[in-house]
């Protein structure tokens, strides 16, 4: 019987593509006096270049930028706290969020959150997303003092809520932070489609997030799911 979902954020029930992309047109537009010698298109196209899918933190990536295109009138640093107060204006969530997690809550399952990051940066796109109420469990990597894919860091979620590994599926993007992560301390490893990756080995894979509750019903049942791997 699965009592427990856990959820990767970035890439997962945050639609960090869209959310960057949102983002970063929307930063230059607002500091277009200092910027506007860069093409829009340019600015953009390499902001997510360096950002590497935000695997690179944004010091680097400003500190490049300002050095490549020689930006004089504002500083490296004016950049990142422009992305770390204003990033949560543009978090995009991926299709049917309120409705999966709605449904999971009413179907009593116990909610939880784990996600790598700086913990007020998360906490407040969480927020944004209007998402923060659902869960039972959050735990961000930095407030932790460990990050994904530490096994610790799945447990000390699952210790939370109270309920045993093979209770929780776990739904992340990441073939190796979240899936094997997972898999490895004895959840249910759940992929949700990523185009950087193919032939992930997961217990399920979804396309969708509002097929996360079918797949709960279908394991409890017994019957199996379409998409198992």
């Amino acid at each position: 019987m699965i009592k427990a979902a856990i959820f990767d954020l970035d890439g997962t029930l945050l639609d960090r593509d869209n959310s960057v992309k949102t983002f970063i047109h929307r930063q230059y537009e607002r500091w277009i006096l200092h910027l506007g010698h860069i093409p829009k298109k340019k600015y953009v196209a390499r902001f997510i270049e360096l950002d590497k899918r935000g695997y690179v933190w944004k010091d680097k990536v400003y500190q490049q930028l300002v050095e490549e295109f020689e930006i004089a009138e504002i500083s490296w640093e004016a950049l990142l706290q422009d992305y770390i107060s204003e990033f949560k204006h543009s978090c995009v969530p991926f299709t049917n969020l309120i409705p999966m997690l709605d449904e999971l809550k009413k179907s009593n399952i116990l909610l939880g959150m784990i996600t790598n990051g700086y913990g007020q940066f998360q906490m407040d796109n969480i927020v944004a997303l209007g998402i923060k109420e659902f869960f039972d469990v959050i735990l961000i990597s930095e407030w932790e003092g460990i990050k994904k894919p530490d096994p610790e860091i799945f447990h000390g979620a699952i210790n939370k809520i109270s309920v045993s590994a093979h209770e929780c599926v776990f739904i992340g993007d990441h073939p190796v932070n979240d899936v094997a992560a997972a898999r490895r301390v004895e959840m249910m490893g759940v992929w949700k489609k990523d185009f950087q990756w193919n032939n992930v080995n997961a217990d399920y894979i979804v396309d969708d997030l509002a097929e996360i509750p079918l797949i709960i019903r279908e394991i409890d049942s017994g019957d199996g799911y379409d998409d198992k791997n």
